[in-house]
């Protein structure tokens, strides 16, 4: 039966409800899903409180889906200067441009057949599997055609036999018969020339062409987009005689697709042939389609004739808006949903790899089918052709993506013991194929086996289940299928790193271990590595100084040092083993602009990840990084043997002298030093690039004469004036780039032995360039010197610091840059270091062409910069200080992190301070004069101040200019944390806001609802509601306008969020994107702690964003979970300025944002790691300009008002941010400065001398600001911006945004060079269709219809919300009914306050509830779910109850399955939860006050919890109670397994002995078994004594004391209990 449409479904479905699954029973069924669009179902109503049957199942079904990949230009042809001659490949560096121009996420699924009999019913099942994903695919801007849907099955013979007999063929013979899907071009004159290539290969292979076919289609049903680029289809059928196994036909075809596409690859046509498949064993149908029309187009889907016993389906969701044909997957082998992080680098690997991968299969034609990745294509696709040489070279499928896609196997409590040669397996290959590190859930089929496997952090969700039919499904949601429960007898979920696999011969299911076993024992890797891997043992530091101390100055200055790197970097690492922690954000010039001279590190900001991948956690979740790294040549991957092992293995990349000593020694390796110097006697021209070009021929000989390791060094036995070094950074990239592009980088690792590299930021550049290891001599030998100097012994020894050894300080150093390295690696979601290496994970601000395409080729560089010539002088000018008389005796202070006269230039300076206090307390305008003119003549400090406006127009009078009054409606302060400045700042900055109707932000950390209602008590100034500010008046209100939603959930109860006029979603910070908030411990008051619902002096650490926001389709959620609570407020996304912003943006504004906000690198923070301020995120000018632009071309800028913050400080500022498309202007920084701030810069130690960020009573006495000096301070902005409008000729600000063709190029000259290029910002791409104003006066976004607002129309429930009465309702629910109770918790909220509610909700709900369920609960509600859940239920609840349990008959074990998902009870402030059942990842994380009783969990159970209580009834995972300062966890341990799995970090582990927490667990188990009726709480129950001893109690220290975790505490005969003593 045809799918006619998707009306079609439920017809379908109403006749069979109990399967979905129609033919066969026998199945493999998985479905994973991702992002979500507006469905154009219409809702149906509540009917008596429950909803029919038939039709729940049908929009149970319709509901499967999620779906989003990154996917790029899938392209198999080479580029055409890759093609030049079979054998003498240039491999073709990866361009992070290329990289970045196109990212998604997908849906995918398969279906598999255990018997592996073919049946049109699986291709069926798959179709309306698709079909079902509709509604959370992509659309194009004419909203018919797809971003893309496809569909890989086995070749469905039956319907080509019936074709051939029509044309006269020979049956075919199956065994020697391979199928090729083409696309060819368009135009038919090319389509012949494309076919001719392709015969004309085959015959010259020896392949015999039987035909051509013509694939049927219906053109009618491709959207208008879609037409224009649809290609022709059709299949060649060709007979291979010469080979007889199916892997040497399979080969023989591959082999024929590489000659194919280097054949046309210089021809005009040559990108539009493309090869979907070609092989023997698969077929794949696919286009750019909507995913229900996909069987529609393709006839050959609908016949009964097409057949196959498994079928993979995909539907994709592009963040970019302008999607091909060949970029639909699945592609030839994988269906990939996610992204990989380190792509650049594993394409240069690749590439570096084509050399030398050899294996017999291939005969010798090794040459012929490279290149092996194409920069141009997707990561998705580049993984799929990596996949593909393994499997094609004789690799399983599964084995392939161990390889690829490792496991977190490192002190992992069951693999090491259980399977320790799983564990040998990857210690074999880590050190020859760099892990493909991201956030992926990949499905492969090579049509014999069929699988799915899960990255190592689990990020993306799979849960499976088998029925007693013997079908399987697996499933990134749960009730995506009807399925008859009773018949289900097992529920589980892939967890990080697992696999799972469909024998289709042999008709098995493997589970993860199994798999990984059988595949490890295939050889003896054990063996190898024993024998082979050779590891260093750990070399003594040294115990005094080698140089003298002149010496060491001279070294210091000729490098680069400033007293402030020695003093607050090095020496405070030597010191504590951390790494510094400052404040305030970074406010100097970028090293391109300024006018010192700036090591080569400071022009390379850190990339981070955000929205499309989640950073992930270093502090909390380390167990799946590692920093190892492997030294030596890296082997044939395709040639199995002991000789690959052959490598020495280090534990870090940070080397000191023994260690490098220990490297020298090593005769394997062959260690070559080669020495950077460059000779500028015959003067400075050419003199850099010269000695780079020897340098990387030196490299090159040394290698081929068998060097297996490089040591590039800076050491000299005395520095000569003449030989300056050659940055360490351009050596290193320089020799990884020459060895890449000969071919030669497999055969040899690279080492830096350096002066010039002391700061966590430089050492991740030089590895991000290609360096192994680094052994950092100058910083070593300047910590011993820190250490033995008379200053340091004296503070030591009278105790104002705390003693280390030499040997101490030197270890503690490098275990600070080892935590700076986890950290930095983190924030790009990369969890190994290997793959790091290389992966060039920078942008460039402020380099030259040339320069980066010698030594950094692929990196971005937007605007240019620098020559080899200019950086030659630049490292002079700090090598001359170590020569010149007049240097001083001590090291210069460059002043780059503290402001200090006649250092390096800080735009918060004082003056500048002074100047606007003057102008806002006096109300002068013109002390404002002379402030507007102290920024005027200020240095070169940002790229716009490269830039001034232009005017087409004749100046008019200020008059006729729109009013102050709305223009400072667009204004917005920036997201300070209350904590983070003083209660006294915050309010007095609300205030002001409120009064001139911008808004500010009420920062991370919750809201004292004190604030909320207007002041009616004030007289002369003074309120008793709010006694400790001045200058207020009567109506004022001190609310903030924009409520924060950030990782940490600190303070995000219902009614803060209901109270809240917009929400801001923190995704990153300007001031440390990819990383979570610090409050330090002295800065948590009683009155913090309250509103923080945390304990008072306990320090709190935010997660990096990744919770509920992993992922594209993640944030999309936690948006629709927003605008459901509170429906009136509109949603901000805030993100950070990097390449690549502009296709984040587009997903965002898909996934329903009202307002994105884009923050420059120089935004402001707390308290941050200086390496974090000084080195990640961009310039907002770019960042804002590749929003804008990119969303236009998208047709998406009119859907969200764009917000810029970073460093605002006029009106000047504003106009510029309005003409590169801003309609809303947030000042952070300087907000605070115009309410009393005088920047001392030491907001992180709780000492603001003003009282502005200090928590301290006597300090907050001095705040000096009021609310009139802020208001003052936007009225001046805004008369400023009206005066240049005038000046320009424009009456309002709508009229110039967007308009860059306003602005044009000052005539500057800068200090460093000449070579900047700003036209990327200059450039014009149009202005939207409505005007800013009518953007940002739209209404907010829409959830659409929800289940909610059906309830909530409900007479019955309308009068128990009303009247606080008790009501009892049953409703039915299925997997599209997302956030359901949270819109009726806001209803409450807003009513009666997060505890005033006193009726009653029973709501009973049957079915699979979707994501969020119940989130944002308040007390009165109390939901019950018969069914099963998905991934973050109970999010935010603060109060009422939730029961989960499984339906009454039920065919398996309760408390085996995992009947909720990840990631529930986030950031929970209330209430209790009871699960019978299992539960996913991340269980209670920042659960803050909640009950919860589960019985088991996977990974991270309890990780940032403050407060509340967790029971375990069973099985919990890896890393529990991690980063754990509240609450307590009982977990039951009944077979000792759980002490391995803990997170010891800050909790203690002891038995349940003090009588309240015997009685605490006792009564929540009973209320368990009560609600649930749970089976193993009963159990439990009926033999307390029995169970009573094996549970664990975790107590983390400010639990200690209390009376459920002190054994000091008894109970009396009353049953009161009390202290002992007492």
């Amino acid at each position: 039966m045809a799918m006619k449409s998707v009306s079609s479904v439920p017809n379908l479905l109403s006749t069979t409800p109990s399967s979905v699954l129609s033919s066969d029973k026998n199945f493999f069924f998985v479905d994973f899903v991702g992002l979500y669009c507006k469905s154009k179902s219409t809702r149906r109503r509540l009917g008596g409180g429950s909803i029919s049957r038939a039709r729940l199942s049908a929009r149970r079904l319709s509901s499967s889906v999620r779906a989003v990949i990154d996917l790029e230009r899938v392209n198999g042809v080479a580029p055409a200067e890759d093609s030049a001659s079979s054998s003498g490949l240039k491999p073709q560096v990866a361009h992070l441009e290329d990289i970045l121009s196109e990212r998604g996420a997908c849906g995918v699924g398969f279906i598999a057949n255990l018997d592996n009999i073919g049946s049109h019913g699986v291709v069926k099942d798959a179709l309306i599997a698709l079909g079902c994903m509709e509604h959370r695919g992509g659309c194009g801007a004419d909203n018919d055609s797809g971003d893309g849907s496809g569909l890989m099955s086995s070749i469905p013979w039956d319907l080509f036999e019936v074709w051939a007999k029509e044309q006269g063929l020979a049956p075919f013979d199956k065994l020697h018969t391979g199928v090729g899907m083409v696309f060819l071009p368009q135009d038919e004159t090319f389509m012949q020339e494309a076919k001719q290539v392709v015969e004309k290969t085959f015959e010259k292979e020896g392949l015999q062409v039987l035909g051509w076919r013509t694939v049927p289609i219906n053109v009618s049903i491709v959207g208008k987009n879609a037409k224009e680029t649809m290609p022709n289809m059709q299949q060649v059928f060709v007979r291979i005689v010469k080979e007889d196994s199916t892997d040497d036909i399979e080969r023989e075809l591959y082999i024929c697709r590489k000659l194919i596409e280097r054949a046309v690859a210089s021809e005009s046509w040559g990108n539009e042939l493309y090869f979907c498949s070609l092989s023997n064993q698969t077929i794949v149908y696919k286009g750019m389609l909507r995913s229900e029309v996909l069987g529609l187009f393709y006839l050959d889907l609908q016949n009964e004739l097409y057949k196959s016993p498994f079928a993979i389906y995909h539907r994709r969701y592009s963040t970019n808006t302008s999607p091909r044909w060949p970029l639909a997957q699945p592609m030839r082998f994988l269906g990939h949903n996610g992204e990989i992080n380190t792509v650049q680098g594993n394409l240069n690997w690749m590439q570096s790899r084509e050399a030398s991968l050899k294996s017999p299969v291939w005969r010798g034609r090794e040459n012929e089918i490279r290149p092996f990745g194409n920069p141009k294509a997707s990561d998705s696709a580049n993984l799929d052709s990596a996949a593909e040489i393994l499997i094609r070279s004789g690799r399983t499928a599964e084995e392939a993506l161990m390889i690829l896609v490792p496991e977190a196997y490192k002190n992992h409590p069951t693999l090491s013991i259980k399977y320790p040669e799983v564990v040998d397996f990857y210690d074999y290959y880590k050190g020859q194929m760099e892990a493909w590190d991201g956030p992926a859930l990949l499905l492969f089929s090579d049509g014999k086996t069929v699988g799915a496997c899960l990255d190592r952090n689990g990020l993306r969700p799979a849960r499976y289940w088998r029925t007693s039919d013997n079908v399987v499904y697996v499933a990134s949601e749960v009730g995506v299928v009807p399925v008859d429960e009773s018949k289900v007898t097992m529920k589980g979920r892939l967890g990080p790193g697992m696999m799972i696999a469909v024998d289709l011969i042999n008709g098995q299911v493997f589970e993860n271990t199994e798999v990984k076993k059988r595949i490890s024992s295939l050889n003896p890797y054990g063996k190898w590595i024993q024998e082979n891997l050779r590891s260093l043992s750990p070399a003594k530091f040294n115990s005094s100084t080698i140089m003298e101390t002149e010496e060491i100055l001279r070294h210091q200055q000729a490098f680069g040092y400033s007293s402030e790197d020695v003093q607050m970097v090095i020496e405070s690492m030597a010191a504590q083993g951390k790494e510094p922690t400052f404040c305030m954000g970074d406010d100097i010039p970028l090293a391109a602009l300024s006018q010192k001279p700036h090591m080569l590190y400071d022009y390379f900001k850190q990339r981070f990840a955000q929205v499309t991948n989640p950073a992930i956690d270093p502090l909390r979740e380390g167990l799946v990084m590692s920093l190892e790294v492997n030294i030596g040549k890296r082997g044939n991957i395709l040639e199995l043997g002991p000789e690959n092992a052959s490598q020495v293995i280090l534990s870090s990349p940070v080397l000191n002298e023994g260690l490098l000593e220990e490297l020298l020694k090593d005769s394997l390796l062959k260690p070559k030093i080669l020495s950077i110097f460059f000779d500028i006697r015959k003067g400075i021209e050419g003199s850099l690039e010269k000695a780079l070009y020897y340098l990387c021929e030196a490299a090159d000989e040394a290698v081929r004469s068998g060097s297996q390791l490089l040591i590039l060094s800076d050491r000299s036995g005395s520095l000569e004036p003449t030989r300056p070094a050659i940055p360490i950074l351009l050596a290193v990239g320089a020799v990884h780039q020459h060895l890449i592009q000969n071919g030669l980088r497999m055969s040899a690792s690279i080492v830096a032995d350096t002066a010039q590299c002391f700061s966590t930021h430089q050492f991740a550049c030089l590895i991000g360039y290609g360096a192994s290891a680094i052994c950092p001599y100058l910083a070593l030998e300047t910590c011993r010197q820190w250490r033995l100097s008379n200053k340091t012994v004296n503070m030591m020894r009278n105790g104002k610091m705390p003693t280390v050894t030499i040997e101490q300080a030197q270890k503690n150093y490098c275990k600070a840059v080892n935590a700076g390295l986890l950290k930095i690696l983190s924030k790009m979601g990369i969890s190994l270091l290997s793959s790091y290496c290389g992966a060039q994970i920078f942008e460039i601000y402020g380099l030259g062409k040339e320069v980066v395409d010698l030594a950094f080729t692929g990196s971005m560089s937007k605007i240019g910069g620098l020559t080899f010539d200019e950086l030659a002088r630049e490292s002079l000018s700090f090598w001359v200080k170590a020569f010149s008389e007049d240097t001083a005796k001590r090291l210069e202070n460059f002043g780059f992190i503290q402001f200090r006269p006649g250092g390096e230039y800080h735009s918060n300076n004082p003056e500048m301070s002074k100047l606007l206090h003057k102008a806002v307390r006096e109300k002068s305008e013109t002390a404002y004069a002379v402030y507007q003119q102290h920024l005027a003549n200020r240095p070169i400090n940002v790229l716009r101040d490269l830039l001034e406006f232009k005017s087409d127009r004749a100046p008019i009078s200020v008059g006729k200019v729109e009013p102050a009054s709305s223009i400072v409606e667009r204004f917005c302060t920036g997201g300070m944390s209350l904590g983070a400045i003083s209660r006294e700042t915050h309010e007095a900055i609300a205030i002001a806001m409120n009064r001139i109707g911008g808004r500010s932000n009420s920062g991370e950390g919750g809201e004292d609802p004190i604030r909320w209602k207007p002041l009616t008590d004030v007289v002369d100034g003074y309120s008793p509601t709010l006694p400790h500010l001045k200058g207020l008046q009567n109506g004022d209100t001190a609310t903030s306008a924009i409520k924060q939603v950030a990782s940490g959930r600190f303070g995000v109860t219902p009614t803060f969020l209901v109270n809240a006029d917009q929400l801001e979603i923190k995704i990153a910070q300007g001031a440390k994107p990819g990383e979570g908030g610090q409050l330090p411990g002295q800065k948590v008051s009683a009155y913090i702690a309250r509103l923080r619902n945390s304990k008072p002096g306990v320090p709190l650490i935010s997660p990096p964003p990744h919770h509920d926001i992993y992922s594209i389709e993640d944030l999309a959620q936690l948006i629709f979970d927003l605008h459901q609570i509170n429906p009136n407020a509109k949603v901000s996304v805030k993100l950070v300025a990097e390449a690549g912003i502009g296709t984040v943006a587009s997903g965002v504004a898909k996934g329903n944002a009202d307002i994105i906000q884009i923050s420059g690198h120089d935004g402001g923070t707390g308290a941050s790691p200086i390496s974090s301020i000084k080195h990640a995120g961009g310039p907002w000018e770019l960042g804002l300009t590749e929003t804008h632009q990119t969303l236009i071309e998208n047709g998406l800028r009119e859907r969200v008002i764009l917000r810029v913050d970073g460093g605002l400080k006029s009106g000047v500022d504003v106009l510029m941010a309005a003409a590169m498309g801003a309609d809303e202007y947030g000042f952070g920084s300087l907000a605070m400065i115009a309410t009393g701030c005088v920047m001392a810069r030491i907001c992180h130690t709780n000492n603001c001398p003003v009282g502005v960020a200090s928590q301290r009573e006597e300090l907050r006495a001095r705040f000096p600001g009021v609310p009139g000096d802020l208001v003052n301070f936007f009225l001046y902005v805004a008369e400023e911006v009206r005066g240049v409008l005038a000046q320009l000729g424009y009456s309002k600000l709508d009229d110039i945004i967007g308009r860059t063709d306003l602005l044009k190029l000052r005539d500057i000259s800068l200090v460093k060079t000449q070579h900047l290029d700003l036209n990327y910002i200059l450039s014009f791409v149009g202005l939207p269709q409505w005007s800013s104003t009518a953007i940002r006066k739209q209404v907010v976004h829409t959830n659409g219809p929800v289940l909610d607002d059906i309830i909530l129309e409900d007479p019955e429930v309308i009068d128990a919300i009303e009247n606080e009465k008790v009501i009892d309702k049953t409703i039915k629910i299925c997997n599209i009914d997302r956030a359901v109770c949270g819109r009726i918790a806001g209803v409450i909220a807003k009513k009666y306050g997060d505890t005033g509610f006193a009726g009653q909700l029973n709501l009973t709900f049957l079915g699979s509830a979707g994501q969020s369920f119940a989130c944002f609960l308040t007390p009165g509600m109390n939901v019950r779910l018969v069914g099963e859940a998905n991934d973050y239920v109970g999010k935010g609840m603060a109060g009422g109850e939730v029961v989960v349990t499984p339906v009454e008959t039920i065919g398996f074990c309760p408390e085996d399955a995992t009947i909720v998902g990840n990631t529930c009870l986030y950031g929970a402030t209330g209430g209790q939860i009871f699960v019978r059942g299992k539960a996913g990842e991340r269980f209670a994380v920042r659960n803050s006050l909640s009950e919860a009783v589960v019985e088991g969990t996977g990974d991270h159970c309890c990780e940032y919890m403050t407060g509340g209580c967790v029971v375990v009834l069973g099985k919990v995972g890896r890393n529990v109670a991690a980063g754990m300062t509240g609450g307590l966890a009982y977990i039951l341990d009944d077979d000792d397994t759980l002490l391995p799995k803990m997170n010891r970090e800050i909790v203690k582990v002891q038995r349940v002995t003090a009588p309240a927490g015997q009685i605490q667990l006792k009564s929540l188990i009973e209320a368990h078994v009560e609600k649930t009726g749970s089976g193993k709480g009963a159990a439990i129950l009926k033999e307390w004594d029995k169970y009573l001893p094996l549970f664990w109690q975790l107590v983390p220290p400010s639990e200690e004391d209390t009376p459920e975790a002190s054994a000091q505490y008894v109970r009396t005969e009353t049953g009161e209990v009390i202290l002992q003593s007492a």
